[in-house]
């Protein structure tokens, strides 16, 4: 089958007849792919599309993307220098070359000029006296060198007399005159149609440049390679507490929840981060303990009522002839709706936790949700003080059950009367709902909005609840913008809520 797995146009060149050695599972594998095992295979995978021929190519991003972030800082950095030296190295000898040329230039233009004066006064002297080194000739109108500077050439000029004059040198070489390197030559006019040709070695000059050049090829790798290393050091202690951080962050682990990360002492964005992430761990491990303290809780809150249903079964079927099977069914039909109560105040509980916004968000009138609560209650017990107009957006629902929570709790320690009452202000609405009951301690006020917190009183009831009322509606007014306290009401208790009103009551 080896004709089905070649590619399209490549000609089969196994001799009939051969038998087939090649191993199982590696027919159709690249010389990549042989070499690098599976990951090689996924690189191809990336970097080559399906169904194209050729030799798979590693992509060089992705190896950058490999190395670590103190190789890449100090790659980028030293790159980036290499780069900034090798410009400034240009302009360098640019600058310089163009510097030591002009220096030259007005040297033999300045004696040139000195020359044409003499030459227009009839004052030139034979040789012509000139101390720095600057050759010159004078060129008469028959093209003859007249006069010269000491040890200058008379027979054949350094440059055509023809050539435009100006303050603008001329290279020339100065090898067929006898001078090693170029000359930097400087062409003026003169009267009765002499020409003056001054020009100077520019020798030193190209030694000195080359010389520049050399230095710099020399220096600059080296001041590379220092400023190199100082970057890989300095990114290296400044990523060191990052280290740390990440040591520290291994060490963490489900036995040792309370441990912190080092914090480093340089006010820096590491010592930020640092900061941010203990505090995110603060959270969790608070979030931690509260998660465990529910399952325990619940764990304990359901533990009763099944003991509870067990036990009635256990009597029931060892004795069912003198059982009484509908008082039987009734008890435990009653620990079956205490233990659907509390499934469902755990799910509202577990909703709220997520900080979803409810599903169903939508205008609700609270005076008209207001009424509809209190009418579940008996009328002389529970009376509806004020009902004024008030428009949330919220979930009806829930709202609906923060409404019967507060209602059920103060029917539950009322001496005789409840009253709900619902005012609204310019900015939000304010629920209160007032018992005659023995009321709670100041220093219990808050405490009772935890979950699965019952006062002694309470829990001496026998419908009691399991702690979670007041925890649902703190939780539901949190995620309707909204807050909830508790607060004296002489006698008794008062529940206040406030709730924002709609900005577009519909």
């Amino acid at each position: 089958m080896a004709a089905d797995t070649a590619p399209a146009g490549t000609p089969d060149r196994t001799p009939r007849g051969t038998p087939d050695k090649t191993p199982t599972g590696t027919r159709d594998r690249t010389p990549a792919e042989t070499r690098g095992g599976a990951g090689a295979g996924r690189e191809t995978a990336e970097a080559v599309p399906a169904g194209a021929a050729g030799p798979v190519r590693r992509s060089p991003l992705a190896w950058w993307r490999r190395q670590s972030l103190r190789f890449r800082l100090t790659a980028t950095a030293s790159a980036a220098l290499a780069v900034a030296l090798a410009v400034a190295a240009y302009l360098l000898v640019g600058v310089l070359g163009r510097a030591l040329t002009a220096s030259t230039e007005a040297i033999a233009y300045q004696r040139a000029r000195e020359v044409v004066a003499l030459a227009d006064d009839e004052r030139l002297p034979d040789p012509i006296a000139v101390t720095d080194g600057t050759i010159v000739q004078v060129v008469d109108a028959r093209r003859r060198i007249t006069h010269v500077t000491a040890g200058a050439d008379r027979l054949v000029p350094l440059a055509d007399p023809r050539v435009p004059s100006g303050d603008r040198g001329r290279m020339v070489d100065g090898g067929p005159f006898g001078i090693p390197g170029p000359l930097l030559v400087v062409v003026l006019r003169a009267d009765d149609g002499r020409t003056v040709i001054a020009a100077r070695p520019f020798k030193d000059v190209a030694d000195s440049l080359t010389t520049t050049v050399h230095m710099l090829a020399l220096a600059t790798p080296v001041l590379l390679v220092l400023l190199g290393a100082a970057t890989w050091l300095i990114v290296g202690r400044t990523l060191r507490p990052i280290a740390a951080l990440r040591r520290g962050a291994a060490e963490i682990s489900g036995t040792a929840r309370a441990r912190r990360l080092p914090v480093p002492e340089a006010r820096d964005e590491v010592h930020e981060l640092a900061t941010t992430l203990n505090d995110m761990l603060a959270r969790l491990e608070a979030t931690e303990a509260s998660q465990r303290a529910l399952v325990s809780d619940a764990a304990h809150e359901l533990r009763s009522p099944l003991a509870s249903i067990r036990l009635q079964l256990e009597v029931a079927l060892g004795h069912p002839d003198g059982q009484d099977w509908p008082e039987t069914a009734e008890g435990v039909l009653e620990d079956t709706l205490r233990l659907s109560r509390l499934a469902e105040g755990l799910l509202t509980l577990a909703r709220l936790d997520e900080r979803r916004r409810p599903a169903r968000w939508e205008p609700v009138e609270l005076a008209d949700l207001a009424r509809a609560m209190a009418g579940r209650y008996d009328e002389a017990v529970v009376t509806v003080e004020r009902a004024e107009r008030a428009v949330v957006r919220g979930d009806a629902l829930d709202l609906g059950r923060v409404l019967v929570n507060l209602l059920d709790n103060a029917v539950r320690h009322a001496s005789a009367r409840v009253s709900l009452d619902l005012r609204a202000s310019p900015e939000d609405a304010v629920i209160t709902v007032t018992d005659d009951g023995p009321g709670i301690p100041e220093q219990d006020r808050e405490r009772v909005f935890n979950r699965f917190t019952r006062l002694d009183g309470a829990r001496s009831r026998d419908d009691g609840g399991a702690g979670l009322g007041l925890a649902i509606v703190r939780e539901t007014v949190r995620a309707h913008g909204g807050a909830v306290h508790l607060e004296d009401a002489a006698p008794g208790l008062r529940a206040v809520v406030r709730l924002p009103l709609s900005p577009s009551p519909e």
